[in-house]
């Protein structure tokens, strides 16, 4: 496994392809669980949410994860300060092709199929350029059928069946990697077994947790703590067996375990089946759902190694069944420092991916960096100045210097209707500092004068 200090998007040219010099067209359809998922059953769970519109407006982080000659498929136009802003830091950034028209639930790839314009430009591309997006589905493989432009990595049935928190369980058990007790449930006579060994977990006064093999960002998952609401669950799939005859489900039942830290660590699996090993990062969640990264991990060296072992293993497993491009992988720590390599696997791109432009062009070695996201509440659209104005001298002017890059701004104004009164907006910040102790200090400014631009629309 490979570890040299290439620039990440000529690697990962190079790892889809073969080559470097054929550039990338980039779609940031974040959440493509939820075409992987769309017709497994698990969990109960609501179709369609306001938070779509949010997740959709994420596909602007493909701006700092594409280079110069690469292009990037957005919903929008990005606001023209923010690009400014980007560029005088010294960021080459991509082509941009924008939809004829969104619709806030649709993914960027679902607008890009409905865009004659577009499909046009990109259709342009045919032979000259290769889609990678953020994950493949079905409906990135109509888009490279519509237009012509090949994709860049594993079919869907491949990234698909690869994806499912069920696969990450078989394959960290055939491997003989650490995890927490459970069981997977493709049926529902499976489940009735796992549930009978959940209660004895139960009994004795531990938790556990049922995930959706395709749920994403905390969806999808339901933390149990008494056999009486475990009853319920387990009472209420079965019903949906028998009203509608399919037993199928796609269900993870596992102790909820202690930790001290959430991981995330990233390999690349290549063309040939070779295996680079990108990063491990502490990963920063509430409530399961993903809030940003801390950088670096600061782990002991024996806690490294044993992530090192395991993204090598993953990688060949993950070449062995087809799959080729980024993986990331949720990790944790135990109490006593113990790793727990796979929590689960993600053979897609992940958050921390769209971070690595950032970090090798703007952060220092031995410098620290945190990635995270900051609450806004907005009455109409902002525009990128006036936060460039509340943040001041906080904002990042220069690399190898101390200050916050707005990662993507999209999503400050993702949820802002006419007339509908205030929404909640999300401003992506990374932040760099000498230290982690001026990096927290410079975090909880940020916040304070973030809350004060809006503290208005509070009243």
């Amino acid at each position: 496994m490979t570890t040299t200090r290439e620039p990440f998007v000529r690697r990962l040219r190079t790892a889809l392809l073969g080559t470097a010099r054929t550039p990338l067209v980039f779609l940031g359809n974040f959440e493509v669980e939820q075409r992987w998922g769309g017709d497994e059953l698990g969990l109960p769970r609501i179709a369609l949410t306001a938070g779509d519109a949010m997740v959709n407006r994420m596909d602007e982080f493909a701006l700092l994860l594409a280079g110069p000659d690469d292009y990037v498929v957005l919903k929008d136009r990005p606001d023209p300060e923010h690009l400014a802003y980007l560029a005088a830091l010294g960021l080459a950034l991509p082509h941009l092709l924008i939809t004829d028209r969104q619709d806030p639930h649709h993914t960027v790839t679902q607008d890009a199929l409905d865009s004659p314009a577009l499909l046009a430009r990109l259709s342009a591309l045919a032979g000259v350029a290769a889609l990678v997006p953020h994950g493949v589905s079905v409906d990135e493989e109509a888009l490279a059928a519509r237009t012509g432009v090949a994709l860049a990595g594993s079919p869907a049935a491949v990234c698909k069946a690869v994806n499912g928190k069920i696969y990450s369980r078989r394959i960290a058990t055939e491997l003989g990697l650490r995890q927490s007790v459970g069981w997977t449930c493709e049926t529902v006579e499976e489940l009735d077994e796992a549930v009978e060994h959940a209660r004895e977990l139960l009994a004795a006064g531990r938790t556990v947790v049922l995930k959706d093999s395709y749920g994403v960002s905390g969806k999808g998952l339901l933390v149990i703590q008494d056999e009486a609401r475990l009853g319920q669950i387990h009472r209420k799939l079965h019903r949906r067996a028998d009203r509608s005859g399919d037993h199928r489900l796609a269900l993870l039942v596992e102790e909820w375990v202690d930790k001290t830290i959430d991981l995330n660590y990233q390999f690349t699996v290549f063309r040939d089946g070779g295996v680079h090993f990108d990063f491990v990062k502490e990963a920063v969640t509430a409530g399961g759902v993903h809030k940003g990264h801390r950088m670096p991990a600061g782990l002991t060296s024996r806690q490294l190694a044993i992530v090192r072992q395991s993204a090598a293993v993953l990688g060949a497993r993950l070449a062995q069944d087809g799959y080729l491009g980024v993986v990331g992988v949720d990790a944790m720590l135990d109490p006593e420092g113990g790793v727990y390599p796979v929590v689960e696997i993600n053979a897609r791109s992940n958050m921390s991916t769209y971070q690595i432009g950032l970090q090798e062009h703007l952060v220092p070695a031995g410098w620290s960096a945190l990635a995270r996201q900051y609450p806004l509440r907005v009455v109409q659209p902002m525009r990128f100045g006036e936060v460039r104005d509340a943040l001041g001298p906080l904002l990042l002017s220069g690399a190898g210097e101390a200050g916050m890059v707005v990662q993507n701004f999209s999503t400050v104004n993702a949820l802002v209707r006419a007339g509908t009164g205030p929404a909640e907006g999300r401003l992506y910040g990374f932040l760099i500092a000498p230290t982690a102790g001026e990096l927290m200090a410079m975090d909880s400014e940020i916040a304070d004068r973030l809350a004060a631009v809006t503290e208005g629309v509070r009243r």
